[in-house]
């Protein structure tokens, strides 16, 4: 069902991916790919049913569940539980890695001590068939504890031939820092990579969707309320999504489910910003409310705060809003942040 708010394991529940879904089909020769586009554009959906319609087996990592400063146990700990979850896939490939313990349907894999496997030599091991690596919302990874698996991803990329990694990521800048391309320090230095970028959908295509979804639920909608929300949701699947899962559960007011959603991408903007300064929310709100430029950008944040700010100070902030992509050029990336920037 189009209207399912939970991320998509099939094609058939899908909607207008096909140029996404082939892209990543014709370039999976090369060892990195990333994922990338702005929260609920339907990144995570993509990913589930390209690995699902693949006959190449997979890991699937879902770095949400590490939490910030993760440990190296946390991370293993997730490789573990990830390795787990594929095990149909890939039991024929870890059966015969000694240091590995399969306990029914549960892996263990020792982090320290004498029967410690790095993930470089798990990689190693995988690679005597051809597996993919996926990592959701990779940017997560980030951390004093990331160089463990940069290092592995390095090591990887230049041994492994039948290991492809693909990552998704939200939050493209702090994607692109996490591996470091263009760091001299990292691991990653210098390797090439393949994007594809999942964009939001143009008013036809969200027209198209919207009345897909209602025809599956058996609604019939008026084509005024399927075009304001196309106006008011601006492309982007997920609220698209919310909003007619909302409609036909009962919620038949746009403004009610427009109020809902704001509240919901309030709370995602102050977890995002969340262990920052406080200016990043200030600078949102000034932004929200009308600061389009450096320099009014900067007259507002100082009228709030009472002091005046340096202009790297200022750059810094710019920087790590569209590193959040949650602005570009003094813009929100998704009209409802913007609503909610104006209340945090």
């Amino acid at each position: 069902m189009l209207f399912d708010e939970r991320p998509k394991v099939n094609r058939s529940d899908l909607f207008d991916r096909e140029r996404e879904l082939n892209e990543l089909k014709e370039k999976l020769d090369k060892p990195l790919l990333l994922l990338t586009g702005i929260r609920r554009i339907g990144k995570t959906s993509v990913l589930n049913v390209f690995l699902n319609e693949s006959k190449t087996p997979f890991i699937l990592i879902d770095a949400r569940s590490l939490k910030r400063n993760y440990s190296v146990e946390d991370l293993y700990k997730l490789i573990a539980r990830s390795l787990s979850s594929s095990l149909s896939n890939i039991y024929e490939v870890l059966k015969n890695i000694k240091r590995i313990k399969i306990l029914g349907n549960e892996i263990e894999i020792a982090w320290r001590g004498k029967d410690y496997v790095s993930l470089s030599e798990l990689f190693d091991e995988l690679n005597s068939k051809r597996v993919i690596v996926a990592v959701d919302e990779a940017q997560l990874l980030r951390g004093p504890n990331s160089i463990e698996i940069k290092n592995a991803i390095a090591h990887s990329y230049d041994y492994n031939r039948n290991i492809t990694f693909i990552l998704t990521g939200s939050e493209a800048g702090l994607l692109y820092q996490f591996l470091g391309i263009k760091d001299q320090n990292s691991p990653l230095f210098g390797r090439s990579y393949h994007e594809v970028k999942l964009e939001r959908f143009d008013k036809e295509t969200s027209k198209r969707f919207l009345e897909k979804g209602f025809s599956e639920a058996n609604f019939n909608v008026e084509q005024k309320i399927i075009d304001e929300a196309v106006d008011e949701f601006d492309g982007i699947v997920g609220w698209l999504t919310y909003f007619g899962s909302r409609w036909i559960s009962g919620l038949r007011d746009i403004n009610e489910v427009k109020k809902i959603a704001i509240s919901i991408a309030k709370s995602e903007i102050i977890n995002a910003c969340r262990g920052r300064s406080t200016r990043l929310l200030t600078a949102l709100k000034c932004i929200a409310k009308g600061s389009d430029s450096w320099s009014s950008l900067r007259s507002c944040i100082e009228s709030v705060e009472g002091r005046t700010i340096s202009s790297s100070v200022l750059d810094n902030v710019i920087r790590s809003l569209e590193d959040l992509s949650l602005i570009k050029a003094y813009s929100f990336l998704d009209k409802i942040y913007a609503e909610a920037a104006k209340e945090v």
